[in-house]
């Protein structure tokens, strides 16, 4: 009996040393064949067959419909097939625009053209191949022809647009150029449109990624200057996938929305640079010197225009529908066949792709080998997935999502994702029911460096580099944060549309570079400067294949609503004394605006305008929010541990039913404001951040951009779900007795 209660310890306690020995889900005997299993698969998990594969998937450019690309999902759907899975290839016809022409030129103050081409590095024979290397561009830009004014927006994000309007700087009629960083690549072309621009410019300076940062490419791992990030701009806070099928899946025959039609594609022509086009184009902005915290590293003066650099920027598409082409292998499981746990990484990349996907990518074949070795029945079915037409725009993980949405909702327990990797410090976004699941095991594998578990590194860093708060937390909570996930990779549709609890694993903060979408991401650089020796791939795949098996073996679902609450209040106090500054800034800028304070003060021969002013910020009602957390700790403290005695088939199906849906709970039918698609209520990317999350999004977004009326309906809607998790936790201890 003693042993039968450690399950439901582990899933509710706040205390550490309860669990020492027993694993979320299973009871001790399990745990210790369940451990055993693990250190199986870790210990078939080889560095050299990372490096062979690595070598072999990337070593020609495998963009979506590309002839590598079919090749290399050919190849590893036989993989799959060898070691016996039932594999089969999940095809969707996709809109994916590829270049016909693009043009940057400066026509005033003097001629430039720009090069819009990355150099070839003798060292490194792949950036040697032109056959289907796909230039430098940003998918998604609609074609276009204009020619305006020069305008430097910094990163282009809301608050730099507020900058540039103190200083009487309009973008109006102009095209804009902004740095790459702190907001994803979408939002800028999004913003610039909302402000009046007729184009825009990304480039990389070289403070965020170039020489400053170290040496460049091929001395180095950071960004030569001819390098140029590519990616798509599809407005993917509104939805992910393809942007003719929003909501359903873009299978042959489907129906299709006109190209004028599709809200996600990018209303001005955006093309990305290299840092050597874009200083002639700077060096020649005058007007405002920019703020000191918007200066690169160029050596020029950096000016925010407008002009007298007079840009024409002409691009033109071939708009192809291509098939994407997903693997898909499945195990089925031997006690819970109908229970999926489902493991992505894509496959296809701008061009080589060694960091960016395939080090992820070859981490899953490891451990899906690994686990077909080991030859013991698994208890749940896993579903592993090399998805595709990722790049675009998250297309071929969306559409399958969309395809079989029904069943998913269904039977999906979970969905753990990986991408592209680095090496050093562990790194876990998940939902956080999931948060306890993910600190047992960093505390089950161990870091190649200094063979201390990874979960006590990630401890050790944070004990040097965290703040107050944070360093405080590692003696008071029991379990490390995970991230909450906002969008960028394979999980967005599991997790914000269908409401599948998802997680995405990686490792870094050891291996910083500037190859990311370029040419320049090659096997050749990947084994020199990212992960040398395969070291943390080898953990990687340790990591994600413990976590596959360990959820597809678990009698119950390893969730736990604990950490989830936790985290809960965490979220609700950020919103609250985000509020309450932006509250008494605002009370303060106002004063100062009335009292003529910046009249007085500003220099004039910087031309710097007083901020806007803002109606005051009132004070919003988080009680019903409060009490709903009240009410989930009341339904957590009733339930008996003794209830999960001698549980019945019936009984056990239906509790881990009832666990694995619980994310289901936090979907709103309707969607979020100005977004249907996207669906949790706890998290999503930010409506002007993109891949950034919002947690709460409802609640802060609307206080962020100061739409106050809309709060007091999404505290409301907020906390019904929260309710609606408390009944959800009776439901577990009625259905128990």
């Amino acid at each position: 009996m003693k042993r039968a209660l450690f399950f439901w310890i582990a899933l509710l306690s706040t205390t550490a040393g309860q669990t020492a020995d027993v694993l979320l889900g299973f009871d001790l005997d399990a745990s210790d064949k369940q451990r055993e299993l693990e250190s199986r698969l870790a210990s078939d998990i080889s560095a050299d067959d990372l490096h062979e594969w690595i070598e072999a998937l990337a070593a020609k450019p495998h963009h979506v419909d590309s002839e590598h690309g079919k090749h290399n999902a050919a190849y590893i759907a036989s993989l799959f097939k060898q070691w016996g899975y039932a594999t089969h290839l999940a095809t969707y016809e996709v809109l994916i625009p590829v270049p016909k022409v693009r043009v940057v030129e400066m026509l005033e103050p003097e001629f430039f053209r720009a090069t819009l081409e990355e150099r070839i590095i003798e060292s490194d024979s792949s950036t040697a191949m032109r056959d289907q290397v796909l230039p430098p561009y940003n998918a998604f830009s609609p074609d276009g022809d204009v020619t305006g004014n020069l305008v430097y927006v910094n990163y282009g994000t809301r608050e730099d647009y507020e900058t540039l309007d103190r200083y009487g700087v309009d973008v109006t009629g102009n095209i804009v150029i902004a740095r790459y960083g702190k907001v994803w690549r979408g939002i800028k072309p999004k913003l610039a449109a909302e402000h009046g621009a007729i184009g825009a410019l990304i480039y990389s300076d070289p403070i965020d990624d170039g020489y400053v940062r170290g040496s460049v490419y091929p001395d180095g791992p950071y960004k030569n200057d001819s390098a140029i990030q590519r990616g798509a701009v599809m407005d993917l806070p509104l939805h992910a996938g393809d942007v003719l099928t929003p909501g359903w899946a873009a299978t042959k025959g489907a129906r299709r929305l006109d190209r004028d039609e599709a809200t996600a594609i990018a209303t001005i022509p955006v093309l990305p640079i290299s840092y050597a086009d874009a200083e002639p184009l700077l060096k020649h902005l005058s007007g405002p010197m920019v703020p000191s915290d918007w200066r690169g590293a160029l050596p020029i003066s950096y000016h925010l225009g407008p002009g007298p650099a007079q840009v024409r920027l002409h691009v033109e598409f071939d708009w192809q529908t291509v098939t994407a082409r997903n693997v898909i292998a499945r195990r089925k499981g031997s006690v819970f066949p109908d229970e999926w746990v489902i493991r992505g990484n894509h496959h296809d990349a701008w061009n080589h792709g060694a960091r960016d996907p395939v080090s992820g990518l070859v981490t899953m074949l490891a451990e899906a080998r690994a686990i077909a070795r080991l030859d013991e029945p698994i208890a749940r079915t896993i579903i592993y997935a090399a998805w595709d037409a990722e790049e675009p725009g998250l297309m071929g993980s969306t559409e399958w999502v969309e395809e079989h949405a029904r069943e998913l909702s269904r039977k999906a327990v979970a969905y753990l994702n990986t991408d592209g990797m680095g090496r050093g410090f562990v790194s876990v976004g998940a939902s956080h029911t999931l948060e306890r699941f993910f600190n047992q095991l960093l505390s089950d594998v161990k870091d190649p460096q200094t063979k201390l578990s990874i979960g006590e590194r990630r401890r050790a860093r944070i004990r040097i580099n965290g703040n107050e708060k944070a360093v405080s937390e590692l003696t008071n909570r029991r379990d490390l944060r995970v991230a909450a996930l906002g969008s960028g990779s394979d999980y967005t549709a599991f997790l914000h549309h269908l409401g599948i609890a998802s997680a995405n694993l990686s490792f870094g903060g050891e291996a910083e570079s500037g190859s990311y979408h370029t040419l320049y991401d090659t096997h050749e650089h990947f084994h020199r400067f990212i992960d040398p020796g395969n070291a943390y791939g080898t953990v990687l795949a340790e990591l994600a294949g413990r976590a596959t098996l360990r959820l597809a073996n678990a009698r119950i679902v390893p969730f736990d609503f604990s950490g989830l609450l936790d985290n809960v209040k965490k979220f609700v106090a950020e919103i609250e004394e985000s509020a309450e500054t932006q509250r008494k800034e605002t009370t303060r800028i106002n004063a100062l605006i009335d009292a003529g304070s910046y009249t007085a003060a500003l220099d004039q021969t910087k031309s710097l305008r007083a901020p806007q002013r803002h109606d005051p910020v009132p004070h919003f009602n988080f009680s019903p929010i409060h009490n709903a957390i009240a009410k989930i700790e009341r339904s957590i403290a009733v339930l008996d541990p003794a209830d999960l005695i001698n549980l019945n088939a019936r009984q056990l199906k239906k509790i881990n039913r009832l666990l694995y849906t619980s994310e289901r709970l936090f979907l709103r039918d309707q969607g979020l404001p100005r977004r249907s698609w996207y669906r949790h209520q706890l998290y999503a990317p930010g409506f002007y951040t993109g891949y950034g999350v919002k947690t709460l999004p409802m609640i802060r977004e609307a206080i962020e951009e100061r739409r106050f009326s809309d709060v007091p309906d999404a505290v409301v809607a907020v906390s019904g779900v929260l309710n609606t998790l408390a009944d959800r936790i009776d439901e577990l201890h009625r259905t128990a007795q």
